[in-house]
């Protein structure tokens, strides 16, 4: 009878493996455009999509114009993102065509509360924020670039001259709020 050897393979020491590489992981951000294009300025979220569109975005990031359809975009928010940039007028008293970047403290968002209704036809983006606080679906960053309205009041399917002359310049900071969105750094909470 021969013997027959086995050949058991060799362990390899922990110092000889080496660390695996992972990829970077792009963040996942959102854009929406939120407004009511049938109120003039109140349009100017839908217009800076379109614009951002026809610019190209950065890989990772979803560009879309809800509308006035609040709670469609509860729903997107809800599907997970690291950020996401809401894009609509805002009246922050200054004027016509002044375009803001503000980022919502979560704290300050009240969840909706137990009785409290909401309208899913009405929803703005604070009644936007409450619903997906309330559900727990809060995406790690939240950025508002605004643009001070001349006339959300009348019916009018175009931007005022100063609202529209600021579409481009709201694009571009947009463009710049996701080069910052895309560092880990944007999410360091000091």
């Amino acid at each position: 009878m021969s013997e027959q050897s086995e050949h058991v393979p060799r362990m390899p020491d922990l110092a000889e493996l080496a660390e695996p590489e992972l990829p970077d992981m792009e963040k996942q951000i959102l854009v929406a455009g939120v407004g009511n294009a049938w109120l003039g300025d109140d349009g100017f979220g839908g217009h800076v999509v379109n614009r951002l569109l026809e610019m190209g975005v950065p890989p990772g990031v979803q560009v879309q114009d809800f509308g006035s359809g609040g709670l469609d975009l509860a729903y997107e928010v809800m599907r997970g993102y690291h950020a996401m940039v809401l894009v609509d007028v805002s009246e922050q008293g200054g004027e016509p065509g002044d375009v803001y970047v503000l980022e919502p403290d979560p704290a300050d968002i009240k969840p909706i509360q137990d009785g409290e209704t909401i309208s899913p036809h009405g929803m703005d983006p604070q009644s936007v924020l409450r619903f997906v606080k309330t559900v727990h679906g809060w995406p790690g960053k939240v950025i508002v670039v605004g643009c001070e309205p001349a006339d959300v009041e009348n019916v009018a399917l175009e931007l005022s001259e100063p609202v529209k002359a600021a579409v481009d310049r709201a694009a571009a900071v947009v463009l710049e709020e996701l080069n910052k969105l895309q560092s880990d750094a944007a999410y360091d909470p000091s």
